[in-house]
């Protein structure tokens, strides 16, 4: 262990997680308000709208295994992560306002659509540039478990901060949800916040020096797809996606929740929902840290996610114009704690998946891994903007009654609430059962780390009959197959 590696200080762990209040906040706006800024500010029609962050995800296909590539293929004294997050901070500044311009296309639609969908793509990019090597960054910075555990414990509390401030400050600045420069103005203000955290991160953090992956970028596309050869990597993408996903149709629908539904979003009530919401998220990521560094990194998921499970199904029955507020924001206190499980357990695994990755490939992937659970993290928000938007559509959204700040039909009022509810109950239940079958706690974990030392003549102990079980079990490969680089550049 070097010396910078063994500082495990609250500092430390801090500055790595800076960067993660843009990480954490970024997709809260826009899954938030994005689609909103859209329909009600812009008019444009729900199902449209709601594929653009899709087709943006698309774009990332692209992106996020080239990132992956370039931030393995990069030598930096700075080091190839922070160099490439602080060519990323003005980036994703730039990108994220870009975004939120009013533009009307001359009163084309399709222009309209067209513009905002580059527009999207463009910050897509930006976001890649910055998370794709800050997801990868840990384990070239930390080896030990538990380390890595508080780590990611402590870059939770700050996406979770993240995300206090980028579903608060918004519904207090945005008054009128069909004004558009509310939004302009907001997307600035968060844009300066997330160029000063990725830049502390920068600063704050270090990086093992290590040999360089020459990896052509004709073999980045297999490499990258490559990675799911992991049974625990399959494994931890169903958590991601289904997990991430019950998120996004918490914050995607809130804002038509509170405003169709209950008829609440004036007398700050919207500020309320979020703000109880999201603290109670930050306060499950401080008690779900230290939690899961005493048990799995998949605890958390089990154990809270059916609390959210019932009191999600409880709102079912006070989702009425009048109901009682206070019965409402008691339900989504519970539902945010088990939020900050789900997100605190994700990160904490992903950077564990670097070291069977390599027992599968012999080849230290870390920013490839990265690169694909950041598109997957993407993937996850489009498929879910999209889904409401045709959800939405489905149920009789009137984007012509949403611009001029009326009422929608009581069908489609009962339809969003239906969705807001059932959609997550389906979404919970797929990552409780991906969570269920996760192979990777403490015990394989020191096993797979024990065996990758013994592959690089680090380590001259014999392999017992137990550790070889587990290693095909988390590999999801019979032991003769394991550390052969054709795993990593052969489908």
């Amino acid at each position: 262990m070097t010396k910078k590696e063994g500082r495990n200080t609250l500092w430390n762990r801090a500055s790595y997680g800076f960067a993660d209040i843009y990480g954490g906040g970024a997709f809260v706006v826009i899954s938030t308000f994005y689609t909103v800024f859209l329909t009600k500010a812009l008019g444009m029609p729900t199902a449209m709208a709601g594929t653009i962050p899709l087709i943006g995800k698309i774009w990332d296909a692209v992106t996020d295994p080239l990132m992956g590539n370039i931030a393995d293929r990069t030598s930096s004294k700075l080091g190839a992560k922070r160099f490439w997050m602080l060519v990323g901070t003005i980036i994703s500044a730039l990108t994220f306002v870009i975004m939120w311009i009013p533009y009307t296309a001359g009163g084309s639609v399709t222009g309209q659509y067209i513009f905002y969908v580059l527009m999207y793509m463009l910050f897509s990019t930006g976001f890649t540039i910055v998370m794709v090597p800050y997801n990868g960054l840990l384990p070239d910075m930390i080896d030990d478990y538990t380390v890595r555990a508080r780590f990611s414990g402590t870059r939770m509390i700050f996406s979770a901060f993240g995300a206090i401030i980028a579903g608060l400050i918004p519904t207090i600045m945005i008054r009128d949800n069909t004004d558009k420069s509310q939004y302009l103005t907001v997307s600035i203000l968060f844009a300066v916040v997330f160029f000063v955290a990725i830049l502390l991160t920068v600063l704050g953090t270090w990086e093992k020096q290590k040999e360089v992956n020459k990896t052509s970028v004709k073999e980045t596309f297999t490499q990258s797809f490559t990675v799911f050869k992991s049974h625990s990597f399959r494994l931890f993408i169903g958590i991601f996606i289904f997990g991430q996903a019950a998120a996004d149709f918490i914050t995607g629908l809130a804002v038509y929740y509170i405003d169709d539904v209950l008829n609440a979003y004036g007398g700050g009530n919207f500020t309320k929902l979020m703000g109880v919401i999201l603290v109670s998220q930050f306060i499950g990521m401080i008690l779900f840290g230290p939690i899961m560094a005493r048990t799995s990194k998949k605890f958390p998921i089990l154990f809270g996610t059916p609390f959210r499970m019932v009191a999600t199904l409880a709102m079912l029955f006070f989702s009425y114009e009048g109901a009682p507020f206070v019965v409402i924001l008691a339900l989504s206190f519970v539902i945010g704690l088990s939020m900050a499980g789900v997100s605190t357990s994700i990160y904490a695994i992903l950077s564990d998946l670097v070291d069977v990755d390599e027992l599968i490939t012999s080849m230290s992937r870390p920013g490839i891994c990265s690169g694909m659970a950041t598109f997957t993290r993407k993937i996850a928000a489009g498929l879910s903007s999209a889904t409401i938007g045709i959800l939405l559509s489905m149920v009789g959204y009137n984007e012509t009654l949403a611009n001029s700040g009326m009422r929608q039909a009581a069908s489609t009022q009962r339809g969003i609430a239906l969705i807001y509810v059932f959609a997550q109950i389906v979404l919970l239940a797929l990552t409780l059962l991906f969570a269920f079958v996760f192979p990777v706690t403490k015990k394989e974990f020191d096993i797979i780390r024990k065996e990758v030392a013994r592959r690089k003549g680090n380590d001259d102990s014999k392999i017992t009959k137990e550790e070889i079980a587990v290693c095909e079990k988390v590999t999801g490969f019979s032991y003769d197959r394991l550390w052969n680089r054709d795993n990593a550049v052969k489908f």
